[in-house]
């Protein structure tokens, strides 16, 4: 069992930047990849970034890469997303989930899943 609670949504300004971090408890983190995740309005969940468990792997999105960046620290138990150059279009919750097996950027390797944060972007 793996709990996951995310913090550090908020709303910013086209260009702003905002740090998502994800605390997991509940069973051993180090072993576990975890992804950030985000839906927005009408539109699917999608896998945003994603870590493997030793912090070696690391996938993002097209539409994220170069302006977000996926780090975790294992003695804390916690992942973050750091996001720059944010953009309307990345408004959305955002969620963390883990895996404890699978690919680690693949979608439904995740069955570990937090309430998720808003993350509201201004044009």
């Amino acid at each position: 069992q793996v709990q996951l609670v995310e913090s550090g949504g908020g709303l910013v300004q086209a260009g702003g930047s905002l740090r998502l971090s994800c605390a997991a408890s509940g069973r051993t983190f180090s072993r576990l990849s975890m992804g950030w995740f985000r839906q927005a309005p009408g539109k699917e969940r999608e896998i945003v970034a994603a870590i493997s468990w030793s912090g070696g792997g690391r996938y993002y999105s097209s539409s994220v890469k170069g302006r977000f960046t996926i780090s975790r620290d294992n003695a804390k138990n916690t992942v973050f997303l750091q996001m720059n150059s944010l953009k309307p279009e990345d408004t959305a919750v955002y969620s963390c989930g883990a895996s404890d097996s699978g690919t680690y950027y693949s979608t439904s390797s995740y069955n570990y899943w937090g309430q998720g944060t808003q993350v509201t972007v201004s044009s």
